[in-house]
């Protein structure tokens, strides 16, 4: 149990368990209970202390009357929390002949000042003023003064009108602080969601651009091995060794996105240095031992200066384009051009051309180009694919440098 649940008491009843059109109205709370009873004592007691001043110069009959008005009009400040307007209009027409109603007037004018609008405040109130004067006429007290008893009147009424007016206030202001922390928290909680939703699609992204090339070379040698298998000892042998380190470094690659997963911590120990386009050269002789015939043209004499997030993402590009070319068009030759430098940008292109025969349908989703795409656009570059005017197929980014 929290500390607001522990001191829900502390609440008016409409804080507590606030009502909307056609809700049930709000049980009362301890505190409601408190205030409630203290007001019902108080008008109680002035109208006590006025019945005593009427006995003095009324009948028995009046005094009778007026002490029954005045119990009745106590017992009605039960309902200012239902009927706040029409019990003080009430109340004070009972007023205008029964000085013992009061301290109910003004209780039931406090109740409307904190819960009706100010235009229905400012009528109510002129009405009990009004009320008050017509009184000091009908029922003067001999004992005090005209003028005084009017200015008592108008006072008392403005006091308990503002005072209502500043509970209101604060009300209010509650009510806009929690509104404002609900939002504050729902919007914490959609940027909470955004945030494992983009930290999924980069996982995606990873594990697609890591594991898509690992995987990829594993279905190559496994069908040549499936469709040739009179193929001579050593090209087996070498078949079976790109398998075999093919699964390894995907099952490494595997291991590297769980452990981000397990904890994300980028720095941490025993993850394995992310590629730049320093090991770009490695890659393409990969695949050159993986059989495709792949040339790597490049005009960046220090790869080392270029920045690590944007070889990266050049060494991601042309693992894809790797990828698509070894699964759509095996046994063509691939064309890997790197060129750039500093304040000019970095520009890469992965080219090659329509395959010499027949090339088995190989299911793909497209989500691979869809990630490069996203991946260039956050560094702040741009990415084209397409068919080429050959027959082949090229794909072409723009990554910025700076000087």
């Amino acid at each position: 149990m929290t500390r607001t649940d522990r001191q829900r008491w502390l609440f008016p009843s409409h804080l507590v368990e606030p009502g909307g059109s056609g809700a049930a109205r709000p049980r009362r709370t301890v505190r409601d209970w408190i205030v409630d009873t203290s007001l019902f004592l108080l008008a109680a007691l002035v109208g006590l202390v006025a019945a005593d001043t009427s006995a003095q110069y009324t009948s028995e009959t009046v005094t009778l009357l007026d002490q029954l008005a005045g119990g009745l009009a106590c017992c009605a400040l039960w309902l200012r929390r239902r009927w706040p307007a029409g019990l003080a209009v009430g109340l004070s027409l009972v007023n205008l002949v029964a000085p013992v109603a009061a301290g109910a007037v003004l209780a039931s004018l406090f109740s409307v000042a904190v819960r009706r609008p100010f235009r229905e405040v400012a009528w109510i109130g002129a009405l009990a003023v009004a009320t008050s004067t017509a009184q000091a006429f009908l029922r003067p007290d001999p004992t005090t003064a005209l003028t005084l008893s009017l200015v008592l009147g108008f006072v008392l009424v403005l006091l308990v009108t503002a005072w209502g007016m500043l509970v209101r206030s604060r009300r209010q202001l509650v009510e806009a602080l929690r509104e404002r922390a609900r939002r504050a928290e729902a919007e914490a909680e959609l940027r909470a969601a955004q945030a494992q939703r983009l930290a999924r699609e980069a996982i995606a992204r990873e594990m697609h651009d890591v594991l898509a090339h690992r995987l990829t070379l594993l279905s190559v040698h496994a069908g040549a091995l499936e469709f040739r298998p009179d193929a001579p000892p050593e090209q087996i042998a070498r078949a079976a060794g790109v398998i075999r380190d093919s699964a390894h470094e995907a099952l490494q690659d595997l291991r590297e996105i769980i452990g981000v997963l397990r904890a994300p911590d980028e720095d941490g120990e025993g993850n394995r240095p992310q590629p730049t386009l320093a090991t770009l050269p490695a890659l393409v002789e990969e695949s050159r031992e993986a059989g495709a015939e792949v040339v790597l043209d490049t005009t960046v004499d220090d790869p080392a200066a270029v920045p690590a997030a944007t070889g990266r993402t050049v060494y991601r590009i042309a693992q894809e384009g790797l990828t698509n070319a070894r699964k759509h068009a095996p046994g063509a030759p691939v064309t890997v051009t790197v060129r750039g430098r500093p304040g000019e940008g970095l520009t890469v292109e992965v080219r090659n051309p329509a395959p010499a025969g027949p090339v088995p349908h190989v299911p793909g989703s497209g989500q691979g180009l869809i990630g490069l795409t996203e991946r260039a656009a956050l560094a702040g570059g741009r990415l084209a694919h397409g068919p080429a005017p050959d027959g082949g197929f090229a794909l072409h980014a723009w990554l910025p440098w700076p000087p």
